[in-house]
């Protein structure tokens, strides 16, 4: 495995050995390390000193199910702290394909817009001019018509390119369909200034990186596939998807209705995972309740919703989307949610930070909850590139700002996920700590054997659901997996062991979640954040939030003590 580096400017590049403090990292904590030894962490976001990094997982390349996910890193316009996203789809899988550890894209093209193009013999610019002002289904459908069904992709749709600060990168998942996208803090607004449309790989079919023990590496993967197949988790998340949490945080109080106003949805019935699910079945054709981003995934916990026809319209629809733009608009229709997430999926936008600026835009009185025609017709004010459509296209933090909104559900300017943290106070308690911003695959506790409402022992379950968490996306791994890896430990070190030659510990996932969360959490220190900047919204510690009458409770004072190991 190389480093792969790529000067835009000039548009050179290098294939570099790997260093050796950079060996045992990947994935999201490769990129934290690459971050802090080379980017300044007070430089512009969007400016030339920026990097725009790409990290398969260490346990990447190989079907291990689940266990193909790719991080994208740089420093957030969002937040302007650390940021790192990651997606499903083949991208991470074609990375390892081409002998890629990391792919590290430096300064920016100077006009025009590109498509980078990356394959066994190197590197290729072509030019995109073409593309540009397309929406990410069409751009995706012309790259497959240029370069053929065997590429992997990653792409900008028109809010990347106008580098607006709720845009993600898109990624093809495993039909094809640019539907995986790495949407959290604003990287699409990195690579649009970097005046990148695409970067397509091409690497050659059936290449896997080498393994140094094959038959322990074989024994470590039939170990934990018979584990994750095993676990009820498995089942569950294969018939109803992430859907299935929406029942739960309902039941808790904690899902976001009418801009986090309330926990608890009334017609929660009519977008639950049971009716997800029954319709989808019920309508055929393209629909499909059950469906695998990624070759070899076992869990399959993804969907393909379509129309009344059986005409795909989005996939998949996921419980954040369900949650952001469904309960927290006011909207219990399942088509007017499916459409809302196509539209913004084309733009290239993440449908929390949306949902979110939606949300806030509703109580600045420029829509009404509930009607998803005009919520559609202010998605058609992004795409058309309004004054308007560009500040709700830069999230919910700018637009309560615009609008002066109090009632702004966001942390170090990222919005929160569809979890209310006044009633699932461990998920608060991540939302204000993690180095990444609000965001609940950073550590989610919604699971944890706890008592939700208790602000007491809150700091130690998101504390372990932070590290597992950093640990995962360092190895390239569902947090889906973590079932299966949770029943058989010892999967995850015999598997690195038996591919790197390594003698880690059982710990492992521990120790590389435990490193990567202090280099982010350095590197946002020397980009200037402080302790002030680890809190939750001051409105939700004194706003009672319905059903429960919950606020957020946990002390600062013990906010301050989480990093503390």
């Amino acid at each position: 495995m190389e480093i792969w580096r790529i000067n835009l400017l000039d548009q050179s590049y290098s294939r570099q050995p790997v260093p050796v403090e950079w060996e045992h990292f990947g994935g999201r904590g490769l990129l934290a390390r690459i971050l802090l030894d080379e980017v300044p962490p007070t430089c512009e976001p969007l400016g030339p000193n920026a990097r725009l990094i790409f990290a398969p997982g260490l346990l990447v390349g190989h079907r291990i199910s689940s266990c193909d996910r790719l991080s994208i890193g740089g420093k957030s316009p969002l937040t302007g702290g650390i940021k790192e996203a990651n997606a499903g789809g083949t991208t991470g899988h074609a990375l390892t394909s081409l002998g890629i550890k990391a792919l590290i894209l430096e300064n920016r093209l100077p006009q025009g817009w590109w498509i980078l193009r990356i394959d066994p013999e190197g590197v290729h610019f072509d030019p995109a001019d073409d593309l540009a002002g397309l929406g990410v289904y069409e751009t995706g459908a012309r790259l497959i018509e240029r370069y053929g069904e065997r590429i992997a992709a990653s792409l900008i749709g028109p809010a990347g390119e106008m580098k607006l600060t709720g845009a993600g990168i898109q990624n093809f998942d495993q039909d094809g369909v640019p539907a995986r996208i790495a949407a959290r803090g604003g990287l699409g607004a990195v690579m649009g200034s970097k005046r990148l449309k695409a970067i397509v790989f091409q690497p050659k079919t059936g290449n896997q990186p080498a393994l140094v023990d094959p038959a322990g590496f074989q024994a470590a993967q039939k170990a934990f596939t018979l584990a994750l197949l095993a676990h009820p988790q498995t089942a569950s998340f294969r018939d109803y998807g992430t859907a299935a949490v929406g029942s739960l945080a309902n039941q808790y109080g904690a899902i976001p209705v009418r801009n986090f106003s309330a926990g608890s949805f009334d017609p929660m019935e009519s977008i639950s995972a049971d009716t997800l699910r029954e319709l989808l079945l019920a309508r055929g054709g393209k629909s499909n309740p059950s469906h695998a981003c990624m070759a070899g995934c076992a869990i399959r916990c993804s969907n393909v919703f379509g129309d009344s026809a059986g005409q795909e319209v989005v996939s998949p629809l996921e419980y954040e989307t369900i949650g952001l733009m469904g309960s927290n608009l006011g909207i219990a229709d399942l088509d007017m949610i499916a459409q809302l997430n196509r539209a913004v999926n084309d733009l290239g936008l993440d449908s929390i930070e949306t949902g979110a600026a939606l949300g806030v835009a509703a109580d600045a009185g420029l829509w009404t909850f509930g009607d998803g025609e005009r919520a559609l017709a202010l998605l058609a004010e992004i795409q058309a590139g309004t004054a308007l459509g560009r500040v709700l296209g830069s999230g919910a933090a700018v637009t309560g700002r615009v609008f002066g909104i109090e009632r702004v559900p966001v942390v170090k300017g990222q919005a929160l996920s569809a979890y209310d943290p006044r009633t699932i106070k461990g998920t608060g308690v991540t939302y204000a700590t993690s180095p990444q911003g609000a965001d609940h695959t950073a550590g989610l506790t919604i699971r944890a054997k706890v008592d939700h409402l208790d602000p007491n022992g809150q700091i130690e379950v998101s504390r372990n659901a932070q590290i597992n968490a950093a640990g995962y996306d360092s190895l390239g791994v569902c947090s889906f997996a973590g079932f299966g890896f949770a029943a058989a430990p010892e999967a995850i070190r015999d598997l690195l062991n038996a591919r790197y030659g390594w003698q880690v510990a059982t710990d492992i996932l521990q120790a590389l979640g435990r490193k990567t969360l202090l280099l982010e959490r350095e590197f946002n220190r020397l980009a200037g954040f402080t302790a002030a900047d680890d809190r939750l919204p001051e409105w939700m510690t004194r706003e009672a939030l319905p059903p429960k009458n919950a606020v957020f409770d946990v002390k600062p004072s013990d906010l301050d003590r989480l990093f503390d190991f």
